[in-house]
């Protein structure tokens, strides 16, 4: 009962990550021309709902609904919008160099820019997405015809005539060739070329349950995903194999934040946080004060951490997560995603656009 309980509520999440927390009832099934209709230009971008920022180099980038991509080279005073070949919400993006970056989204897309986030191409959606699964899954069927590998192939069929509805939360490139990408219902790719071919990477994972996976990230020489029901992924050999690693709590982690020294941060549902300084191996709780989802986190170049609510608080830490306090920010409102700017604001997006509060030394 308690079981399904968190899937239900981390189905529900999905909606507050990968879709707006301001649209009851919203569908992330996609329109189907959204994957070959470009992202229209508006004047009032920068105040549509931004779920995901980053940093490139000196540029600020943020990404959000209708397939939305705004940059900012002035520390947020200003936005611009890029041209995207998709009208799909988009739910985060990452850069690896200061013009090398990827964006991914609803209906499977991945998004690829060379130019620091000004243009951007599409390498993947869901449709291709779901025939690369049954690939996979008929060559395992034709090498081993099990009830595994059939179960596998009866699971990749069903992927492929659902159509292209089913999201990317996360994106982690190690170098500019070598990433991932995470997604609902255990949805797992990976890249050795930069993205121009992604190669089903499910059976790499221990997650046979299908667990939805929202975030994954480093910290030296590791790799941790998080997924719903309480369970983080730790993988050691450079993304070859990840396994379970147990965790005091069970409801879904929707993001993990590395920290120096080998320590490492996740949070998620209702508040709740947990802190590990031996790489993943024992985690105890943060004091966060605060029953709100943690939508998003950020180590800092001072060396504190800071993680945002759905509730709109901003929280920072200066003990490598063990408590929280709560920063003042004017006008509140869910936030989904956070960076830092050069002039000592964090840059916060979410489902009222995007706004700025000054960090206090």
């Amino acid at each position: 009962m308690l079981k399904s309980q968190f899937r239900r509520a981390a189905k529900w999440i999905i909606f507050i990550l990968a879709a707006v927390w301001s649209y009851a009832g919203f569908s992330i099934a996609a329109e189907p021309d959204v994957l070959e209709r470009p992202a229209l230009i508006s004047a009032h971008a920068s105040s549509s709902v931004m779920l995901a920022m980053t940093r490139a180099g000196k540029r600020l980038l943020a990404v959000g609904e209708r397939g939305i991509i705004l940059f900012s080279d002035d520390d947020a005073a200003s936005w611009q919008q890029a041209q995207v070949p998709v009208s799909v919400s988009l739910t985060n993006v990452r850069f690896v160099t200061d013009k090398k970056g990827w964006a991914v989204g609803h209906s499977g897309v991945v998004l690829h820019t060379e130019d620091g986030g000004v243009t951007w191409i599409k390498q993947l959606d869901g449709r291709q997405a779901a025939k690369a699964v049954l690939q996979v899954a008929e060559k395992a069927v034709a090498a081993r015809d099990d009830a595994q590998t059939r179960r596998q192939l009866d699971d990749a069929q069903r992927l492929l005539a659902d159509g292209p509805d089913k999201p990317f939360f996360d994106v982690y490139f190690s170098d500019e060739s070598h990433g991932y990408i995470v997604g609902a219902y255990g949805l797992f790719f990976m890249t050795q070329d930069g993205g121009k071919t992604w190669l089903p990477w499910q059976n790499h994972i221990d997650n046979p349950q299908g667990r939805h996976l929202y975030c994954i990230n480093a910290t030296g020489t590791s790799l941790y995903i998080a997924g719903e029901e309480g369970t983080l992924y730790h993988s050691g050999d450079g993304g070859q194999s990840f396994t379970a690693i147990a965790t005091p709590y069970q409801g879904s982690y929707f993001g993990v934040v590395s920290l120096e020294g080998n320590k490492v941060l996740t949070y998620g549902l209702r508040g709740n946080a947990y802190w590990s300084d031996d790489g993943g191996g024992h985690w105890r709780k943060s004091e966060t004060s605060t029953q709100a989802t943690l939508t998003a986190g950020l180590a800092l170049t001072d060396g504190s951490v800071v993680v945002v609510s759905q509730g709109g608080e901003v929280l920072r830490s200066t003990d490598d997560g063990r408590s929280f306090q709560v920063l003042p920010v004017t006008h509140p409102f869910p936030f989904s995603g956070v960076a830092q700017a050069r002039n000592d604001k964090l840059i916060l997006s979410g489902n009222r656009g995007i706004t700025g509060i000054t960090i206090k030394r």
